[in-house]
C-alpha cells in the first residue's frame, strides 16, 4: 500500500503543472499557484448548453414550440404506446392517465403531478425509454398536450407552448407544499 501511495503522489507531482499566475495583497505578491493535472477537457459553453436543459415550475427554460393534443396522438402511439398502452392506461409501465382522486387510485398525470412544465421537462429528458433527449421540441410538446388532453386538462384544440403550459392549473398542486424553510444552508 505504501508503494502505492508513493507511486500515486510520484505521479501526480510529475504530472502536475503549476499555473504562475498572483496578485497583490496588501502591497505584497501573493502567489495563486494552481496545480494543472491535465485530465478531462477544458468546458466549452456549447457543450454545457447542451445538458443545460432543466424547466422550472414557472416554465423557465422552456424552448420554442408548439402543438395540439391531436398532433401528439400519433405521436404517442408510435412512440410511448408499447409501454404505457394504446391510450395512456394500460401499462405495463406506468399509469399516465389517472383522473381518479381517491385515496387509493393509481398515481396518474392528472391526480399526482403538480406542475405541467415537470412533465414536459420528464419527457424531454427521459423519454422514450430506449431512447431519451431524442424527441424534438414540438414532439415533446405534442405529447405533453396529448396527456393533458387524456387526464382532461385541456381540451382538444388547445395550443401548448412555452407561454400557455406554465398556466395550466394541475389538480395535484394543491396537494404539494412549497419548502421555504429558513435558517439552514442555502443550497443552488
Amino acid at each position: 500500500m505504501k508503494v502505492f501511495l508513493f507511486s500515486l503522489v510520484t505521479f501526480i507531482a510529475v504530472s502536475c503543472k503549476d499555473r504562475a499566475d498572483s496578485y497583490l495583497h496588501e502591497g505584497k505578491a501573493v502567489s495563486t499557484a494552481i496545480p494543472v493535472f491535465n485530465v478531462g477537457n477544458v468546458s466549452v459553453d456549447s457543450f454545457v448548453n447542451s445538458w443545460d436543459l432543466d424547466i422550472r415550475p414557472d416554465g423557465a427554460g422552456l424552448p420554442p414550440g408548439e402543438a395540439t393534443p391531436l398532433i401528439g396522438q400519433p405521436v404517442f402511439e408510435q412512440k410511448c404506446a408499447t409501454c404505457h398502452g394504446a391510450t395512456g392506461r394500460e401499462g405495463p409501465m406506468n399509469v399516465l392517465v389517472s383522473t381518479d382522486t381517491t385515496a387509493t387510485a393509481v398515481k396518474g398525470i392528472g391526480n399526482y403531478w403538480p406542475y405541467a412544465t415537470t412533465l414536459f421537462d420528464y419527457i424531454r429528458r427521459a423519454m422514450p425509454y430506449q431512447s431519451p433527449g431524442s424527441l424534438s421540441n414540438d414532439e415533446v410538446y405534442a405529447l405533453t398536450a396529448w396527456l393533458l388532453f387524456q387526464n382532461k386538462l385541456i381540451n382538444d384544440t388547445f395550443k401548448l407552448n412555452r407561454i400557455s403550459l406554465p398556466d395550466i392549473e394541475m389538480p395535484a398542486r394543491k396537494n404539494f407544499i412549497k419548502d421555504d424553510r429558513t435558517g439552514g444552508p442555502v443550497i443552488r
